[in-house]
């Protein structure tokens, strides 16, 4: 059965309004799927940008957690050579009164008089000796030691007939080690 009505003119309004729309939508169908085509390429270059964003940021992190770790290891390290080392002022400030001690000892008169006195003296030595070894005061033994710059000053070579060339004959000056370090080089001389 045909319809052979003819429609009201505010049928065929509705109908073009509706045919507009049908014409509408599938234009809108069409823009949506040539978006969405191009949408997925979009979306792989932001999802790249991101992924080289996110792993640029790992890697400032590491450096930065590095960095952290390396700044508090020197900065341990520096504590505890600061600690160990402390009191190398006030040692190097001692070791000329200790030469003095030592001198004084060596000349004292052999008499019973003042043997009391060169005791005392002796026990004082002895005493602050202690005290500076409980520090890690050692002196250096050279006499005998081949020359090395890093713990000797030679002063002097002299020729011996009991050494071979290049040991240490004669200590002018005692030298002092601070637990590992050179606290003052001994002065020598050295056989050549």
């Amino acid at each position: 059965m045909e319809n052979t009505e003819e429609n009201t003119p505010q049928e065929e309004m509705v109908n073009e309004a509706a045919q507009a729309e049908s014409a509408e939508a599938q234009e809108a169908a069409v823009n949506d799927t040539e978006s969405a085509a191009a949408e997925p390429h979009a979306s792989t270059q932001e999802l790249d940008r991101l992924k080289a964003l996110a792993e640029e940021n790992e890697k400032r992190y590491l450096r930065a957690q590095a960095d952290f770790d390396n700044f508090r290891r020197r900065t341990q390290k520096e504590k505890e050579d600061l600690a160990k080392y402390a009191s190398v002022k006030l040692i190097t400030e001692l070791v000329p009164v200790i030469d003095n001690f030592e001198r004084a000892i060596a000349t004292a008169p052999a008499n019973t008089e003042t043997d009391s006195f060169a005791k005392g003296v002796g026990m004082i030595f002895r005493q602050l000796e202690s005290v500076l070894q409980a520090e890690g005061l050692t002196a250096m033994q050279t006499v005998g030691e081949a020359f090395n710059p890093e713990f000797h000053q030679a002063i002097m070579q002299v020729e011996s007939e009991e050494h071979e060339e290049g040991v240490v004959v004669e200590e002018v000056q005692k030298g002092y080690m601070l637990k590992d370090k050179v606290l003052r080089p001994a002065m020598v001389k050295v056989s050549m």
